[in-house]
């Protein structure tokens, strides 16, 4: 596996995956922190294109990501990824709106579980799924970066 950090507003992020599919991003700190295995391979000049669509996002100028993507996780959790997928930029969902929407309203907690193992989040957006109170939950990169995405789509939004 390759990898690369990258320099954001929320930290270094690190950049994981095969050739040039993208199949983790690893925050600085949290239970999103993932470190680098004993066997991958540095490369600073890996996965340059989502680097740069991140760079494009964190400055206001990008609301879809175009990327080659290679997340791994159960059916069901692919299903959930897919759906997370479909949040629309500077929105939010509930864990029981993803669960109706994959037509089993009594997986909620199912949905909360594999939206925690989201191995792509920013690029598939777990940070827009909160409470049905609409409190934010909990986050791989700390609830502070859920909150810090989540206030600078929304200000993106509003212009």
């Amino acid at each position: 596996m390759k990898y690369r950090f990258i320099s954001t507003p929320v930290g270094s992020l690190l950049l994981a995956g095969d050739d040039d599919r993208l199949a983790l991003i690893g925050f600085p700190q949290g239970k999103g922190h993932v470190s680098p295995g004993a066997d991958w391979v540095r490369d600073d000049n890996a996965f340059a294109e989502a680097a740069r669509q991140l760079a494009e996002y964190f400055a206001g100028a990008r609301k879809h990501f175009d990327l080659q993507l290679a997340p791994h996780g159960t059916s069901f959790q692919l299903s959930v990824l897919a759906e997370l997928e479909k949040i629309p930029f500077g929105e939010t969902c509930s864990y029981a709106d993803i669960a109706n929407r994959l037509g089993n309203p009594r997986a909620v907690r199912a949905v909360g579980a594999a939206n925690g193992r989201n191995p792509l989040p920013i690029v598939i957006p777990c940070h827009r799924v909160v409470g049905a109170d609409g409190s934010l939950t909990g986050f791989g990169g700390g609830i502070a970066t859920k909150q810090w995405l989540l206030d600078h789509e929304r200000q993106v939004t509003a212009g």
